[in-house]
Parts: C-alpha cells; sequence; structure tokens
C-alpha cells in the first residue's frame, strides 16, 4: 500500500488511542489520573474482601447487605454535600478532605471488629463496597480535567482517565488476592488478621492520595468569571441540541446552522459576591433532571449486584480462593480499562450519546446471565463477556457532561449525577 509504514501506522494508532492527548496534557491533568489510579487499587483491593471481612467476623448476610445500603447512602449524602461546595470551599481542600477521610476509615477497619463502628466508619468515611467510584472525589476531578482540557481532546482525556481507574483496580485486586492467599497458607494467619493488613494498604494509600492532592496548582480552582464567560461561546444551543439529536439528521439536514462569535455577545453580567452555593442555569437543570433519570435506572441496576457481592458470590457459590479471585477480577478490569481507549476512538465516529447507548446494553445483558450456570467456568465468561463493555459507557458520559453544561456549574452537576 503506497505511503504505508510501520510509524505510520504507529501514529494513527498512538492518535486513535489519544495517547499523543495524555502525554501533551498539564503537569495537574496527569497528577489527577495517578490519584484516581491510587485511589481505584485502594477499592478494587478492599472491595475484593469487604464481604468475607464482615463475614469472618461472624455478620450475617442480611447485615452485610444492610452494611452496603448505609455505607452507599452515606456516600451519596456526604458526596453530595462536598462536591456541591466543592468550588466554593476550593477543590484542593475538597480533595485533601476527602483523602483523609479515606485514610481514616482504613485505620478504623484495620483495626476495630465491632460491627456498628464499621457502619459508622464506612459512611462518615470512604469505603467503597461495589469498588466504584466513591466519595467526592471523580466529580471534582472529571470538573477539573474538563478546565485543563480543550473540547478537541476532552474525550481521550476522560479515556485515559477512566483507562488508570480500571488498571488501579486490576491492580489492587490481584495483589490483595494473593497477598492473602500467602499470608493464610504459608504463615496460617487467620483470615480476619489478613483482611486487616488489606485494610491498613488502604489508610496508606489515603494518605498517598493526600500528599498527591497537595501537589497541584493553583490551575485546578475554578477559573474567574470574565474568562469563564469567554468559554461559553462554545457552549450555545445548537451545539447542545446536536450533542442529543440523531447524526443522521444533521446528515441529512441543509439548514445552515446558526454560530456565536464572541464579538456578538452581550457584555458580561455584573460581578457577584464569591458565595460557596453553586449557581446552575436553568437549561442545565433541564440537562441535570434528564440524566439523573436516566443515570438512577443505570445504577439501580447495579446496586444491586455491587462487585463485593459477586466476589462473595463467587467464593460461596464455587469455592474460589482468593488468589484465584484476584486473577478472576484482575482479568476482568484489564479488559474494562482498554476498552475505554476503544470507546474513545468510537465516539468520534458514531457520537458521545450512541456510544453510550450501544456499549451499555450488552453488559447488563450477561451480568444477568452469571448466576445462572452451575459450571464455574460458565459463569466465569459470562463476567468476562461483561467486563468488554460494562465501562465504555464512562468517558463518552463524562465528555458529554463536560460539554452540556458551564464551567462554573460542572463540580455541582456531575456530583449530582454522579
Amino acid at each position: 500500500m503506497a505511503g504505508f509504514s510501520p510509524l505510520t501506522l504507529g501514529n494513527w494508532l498512538a492518535n486513535e488511542l489519544g495517547l499523543y492527548s495524555i502525554l501533551g496534557s498539564s503537569r495537574d491533568t496527569k497528577l489527577l489520573c495517578l490519584q484516581r489510579f491510587v485511589r481505584l487499587f485502594a477499592y478494587g483491593a478492599s472491595t475484593l474482601i469487604l464481604a468475607l471481612y464482615l463475614s469472618s467476623l461472624h455478620v450475617s448476610d442480611a447485615r452485610i447487605g444492610l452494611f452496603m445500603s448505609m455505607t452507599l447512602w452515606g456516600d451519596v449524602i456526604i458526596s453530595f454535600i462536598l462536591t456541591l461546595f466543592a468550588d466554593g470551599l476550593g477543590r484542593r481542600r475538597t480533595l485533601m478532605l476527602g483523602s483523609a477521610l479515606m485514610a481514616a476509615s482504613g485505620v478504623v477497619f484495620a483495626f476495630s471488629g465491632n460491627y456498628w463502628v464499621l457502619v459508622a466508619a464506612s459512611i462518615l468515611g470512604v469505603i467503597s463496597p461495589s469498588g466504584n467510584e466513591i466519595g467526592p472525589f471523580k466529580a471534582i476531578e472529571e470538573s477539573t480535567l474538563s478546565q485543563l482540557s480543550t473540547a478537541a481532546v476532552r474525550s481521550d482525556i476522560f479515556a485515559w482517565y477512566t483507562l488508570l481507574g480500571n488498571l488501579g483496580s486490576a491492580c489492587g485486586i490481584i495483589i490483595c488476592g494473593w497477598l492473602v492467599e500467602w499470608l493464610r497458607t504459608l504463615h496460617s494467619w487467620t483470615p480476619t488478621r489478613a483482611y486487616r493488613v488489606i485494610f491498613g494498604i488502604y489508610a496508606f494509600l489515603g494518605i498517598v492520595k493526600l500528599g498527591l492532592s497537595l501537589m497541584l496548582s493553583e490551575k485546578c480552582e475554578p477559573e474567574p468569571k470574565k474568562q469563564e464567560y469567554q468559554q461559553v461561546t462554545e457552549l450555545n444551543d445548537v451545539e447542545i441540541e446536536s450533542l442529543l439529536s440523531s447524526d443522521d439528521e444533521d446528515e441529512h439536514t441543509n439548514k445552515p446552522r446558526p454560530s456565536i462569535h464572541p464579538k456578538t455577545l452581550p457584555p458580561p453580567p455584573p460581578k457577584k459576591k464569591h458565595s460557596i452555593f453553586p449557581s446552575i442555569s436553568p437549561r442545565s437543570r433541564t440537562i441535570v433532571l434528564t440524566l439523573c433519570i436516566l443515570f438512577a435506572f443505570d445504577s439501580l441496576g447495579g446496586g444491586i449486584v455491587p462487585a463485593s457481592w459477586v466476589t462473595y458470590f463467587f467464593t460461596t457459590k464455587f469455592s474460589l480462593p482468593e488468589g484465584t479471585l484476584g486473577t478472576l477480577f484482575f482479568t476482568t478490569s484489564i479488559i474494562a480499562a482498554l476498552s475505554n481507549l476503544v470507546a474513545s476512538s468510537i465516539s468520534k465516529r458514531i457520537g458521545l450519546v450512541k456510544t453510550m447507548v450501544f456499549t451499555h446494553l450488552p453488559s447488563a445483558i450477561f451480568l444477568a446471565l452469571i448466576p445462572l450456570p452451575s459450571n464455574v467456568r460458565v459463569a466465569m465468561t459470562f463476567l468476562v463477556l461483561r467486563s468488554c463493555t460494562q465501562n465504555m459507557d464512562q468517558a463518552p458520559r463524562q465528555a458529554f457532561l463536560a460539554a452540556a453544561v458551564l464551567p462554573s456549574e460542572r463540580t455541582a452537576v456531575m456530583g449530582i449525577v454522579n
């Protein structure tokens, strides 16, 4: 083929996978992605043994379920409050506060065996029962990443941000699984004692994340109102409508699209006093309400089967040891991580909304099939097939949210939606 060379292929592939975008990003962007890797490493490690740890303390299945529910409800309330006021209080301060709460939770779980003390630590602190994001971190980081990146590379940045999180979770799961098995088999530790080592590591990673938050610069804080007003030129009604409408409709209509130029904009609104309370425009409220309803149904299904329960299911039904369990979930997390780069490439061709819809449905179907087979290999196959598309909607969703609302609203809106 004329003009073909390995170098050309490499450049094309690097561009498609967003490698140039992440390598050319700012120091703060890289620090935020590293924070997500460390945090999801901790979440992955703790999720693998959370239900097993409670079971080793002779907590009944019903009370384990109650623990999971109360933890998630506590997270919803605390995360909502922190993300709502994060821009007013300072994004870096809020991230540091969340990191301190994460470390404190790890310390409590490492030293206490009282059920209600653990419940209080999980509600008031940061413990992930699902292995997914919990706490105020995700919304603040996504809002900051949107601010630090241009619209052209935003989907690539979010794809790598999500990929590094999945990779961190995968590493945490496999290291936790084999570490627990090593402590139990070679050193004859009790399960409870081995699980508490993992929570000690969890607390240490919370301190590491606190240090990374301290390294962030002033550029991570909300932009001045004047600068933000200039950025609104890229968020006019036509663009929002095109994000929500079908691509076929755009191809077959010849109507000229109006454009808004900075020169035709009215003067910026008068400067308001600084307030910790966020302000959300009427247009953004409509978008938020629609997305909240859609994502609520999605979360309802996912909340019924968090990762902690899936690991518990494989342990109780098929008697899988922690090492094998860690390897299984490591594999699924790696597949899910790599799928994010594919999602970024697909979204450039068919659009953000279609990518979210077409990749999420197969994941839900395979999840429903996992408990049906009596053969462990078939159940594992369904779990692996689910992982192929389970996270492909995340990066497009984040990019869509960032484009659909005003910069000053992103942190609050992302906190509400998440």
